[in-house]
């Protein structure tokens, strides 16, 4: 049935009727919008090429550039030409004259790659003692299997920096004259990575343990043939990745965790259970039992069902608020986050503690808002003139920090978003982003603190790239191998470390030399 034959228009005020034009043009900006969609979706399954995204605002070029800030190693430099090893020296005979004088060489550096297999027979020495039993010489160190340290580096490097697939890296061994499998590539990329697992797990802990502030992002993962969620943590220091099957609160929880299993009451546990909708008397039924750390997931599920809370039917699900509670008074437990603001885009998830907002998404909402008249379009475009030059305030601010200067900036903040347009959309959106008030204005108390999410998108570039190219994970230990050493990865590149030169250390190569990551992660992060 038509609105039409529903509402009588006829009895309806002019107010009225412009109100109901908005929504219905809204409603029909949402239909057009979904079957786009669905059209793009069936061109992307017929092979067909989809329609191009709609680019971001443009807000942080738009205000300038972040001025330069110290310390932080978005790569390694190329060595300077006076600094190279010279390897080999050739001396160019001159065809000259009889008569001529010698003046000296004129040197010219030319730098080459040389890739050949370099084979290594290892005749162990057997012999038999007197007793009767055959003692064999061991392996040398770094002998892993039939391949040697920097066959494995080279694999790795290729793979996880180079993002050469699987297939392509055998081809690659094989032009060069490695006689090798693609089973004996995936094995080199997976297997006996222990050292590095654990580096990457203790890097996490460092940081969360140091850090004034981290961002989060996720992004789509697949891993055996089922969607999952790949969780990005990092700052200007280090960065880590987990891969999971769930996107909710408990599961982020999990991940700051980092590794630990176990589940503790403590004050901050409690007090994030009373901050959510759970019954008193559950709260005090917990609080009022001596037991207060339990080692594994089991244990606690059967100190719950003790207290009589697993059998409670109620919504919120009681054991989850609990369980999210005692995971949260396990990291604070453990020293992480001790006073970390969590810098997101504003996902439910990653909504804890102290939190901070990205101004670009924050932004993009009003970026994003469909208009349809000139009057809405003038107001969008005029909300969106002072969000920008309220940014760039901001983001002098953080170079100079004034105390005067932040009630001056509060106050422009509630004359921005109190503001009342006439554009219905447009002043909810307002009062949406009006509530978000004191984790948009983090900065102000907190200047060292980011105005984007930025980072953490870039972080995540190379595993949407990896996605899109590989595919999803088969194994767990593929996996964690992939999250593991995308962390190192770009940790290295943060600290200004050379990937290639950590890898070779950490395998034993003669002559490679790199720290260990967790100490300069904290040594990074202590205050100045």
């Amino acid at each position: 049935m038509s609105a039409s034959a529903k509402i009588p228009l006829s009895g309806l005020s002019r107010g009225e009727l412009e109100a109901l034009a908005e929504r219905l043009l809204a409603e029909n900006a949402a239909l057009r919008q979904a079957i786009a969609e669905l059209r793009a979706e069936v061109a992307t399954l017929k092979g067909v090429k989809g329609r191009p995204k709609v680019r971001p605002s443009g807000m942080e070029k738009g205000t300038g550039p972040e001025p330069a800030e110290t310390g932080r190693g978005r790569g390694v430099k190329a060595p300077k030409i006076g600094r190279l090893t010279i390897h080999e020296e050739r001396v160019i005979a001159a065809d000259v004259p009889a008569g001529s004088r010698f003046k000296g060489c004129e040197d010219f550096l030319v730098q080459d790659l040389v890739l050949r297999p370099h084979v290594i027979r290892l005749r162990r020495e057997r012999w038999l003692t007197p007793d009767g039993q055959t003692v064999t010489a061991p392996m040398p160190a770094g002998i892993t299997g039939h391949f040697g340290p920097e066959l494995r580096r080279f694999v790795l490097f290729q793979y996880h920096q180079g993002q050469v697939t699987v297939p392509r890296l055998v081809a690659q061994l094989r032009a060069i004259g490695i006689a090798i499998s693609k089973r004996q590539v995936v094995r080199l990329l997976n297997e006996s990575q222990g050292t590095f697992l654990d580096e990457a797990r203790e890097v996490l802990r460092a940081g969360l343990s140091t850090a004034s502030w981290i961002s989060v992002d996720d992004t789509a993962a697949r891993h055996q043939h089922r969607n999952g969620v790949c969780t990005q943590l990092g700052n200007d220091h280090f960065a880590a990745f987990v891969t999971t099957t769930s996107k909710s609160r408990l599961n982020f929880l999990e991940v700051l965790r980092a590794s630990h299993g176990d589940y503790v009451l403590n004050a901050e546990a409690l007090a994030y259970m009373r901050q959510r909708p759970l019954a008193g008397p559950v709260i005090d039924r917990l609080a009022a039992h001596p037991e207060r750390h339990f080692a594994s997931e089991a244990a606690w599920l059967r100190h719950l069902e003790r207290l009589g809370i697993a059998g409670l039917t109620v919504t919120p699900d009681p054991v989850r608020v609990v369980t999210e509670g005692a995971v949260w008074g396990s990291i604070k437990a453990h020293g992480l986050l001790p006073d970390t603001v969590i810098l997101s885009d504003n996902a439910g998830q990653f909504a804890l503690d102290r939190h901070a907002l990205c101004w670009v998404h924050a932004e993009r909402l009003v970026h994003k808002l469909d208009t349809f008249t000139d009057q809405q379009h003038a107001a969008q475009q005029l909300i969106r003139a002072l969000i920008w030059w309220f940014y760039a305030d901001l983001k002098a601010y953080r170079r100079a920090p004034d105390r005067r200067r932040r009630y001056e900036l509060r106050a422009r903040f509630e004359r921005i978003f109190r503001r009342r347009t006439g554009f219905a959309t447009l002043d909810r959106l307002l009062a949406r982003l009006h509530a978000n008030k004191e984790e948009l204005l983090v900065v102000l108390d907190r200047p060292a603190i980011p105005l984007h999410t930025n980072g953490s998108e870039r972080d995540l570039r190379p595993q949407v790239v990896k996605r899109k190219i590989s595919g999803g994970t088969r194994s767990d230990q593929g996996r964690a191998c992939r999250d593991a050493f995308l962390g190192l990865l770009l940790t290295c590149a943060k600290l200004g470390l050379s990937f290639w030169d950590y890898l070779g250390h950490r395998l034993g190569v003669t002559g490679a030399d790199a720290p260990y990551l967790p100490d300069l992660v904290r040594l990074r992060s202590a205050p100045a």
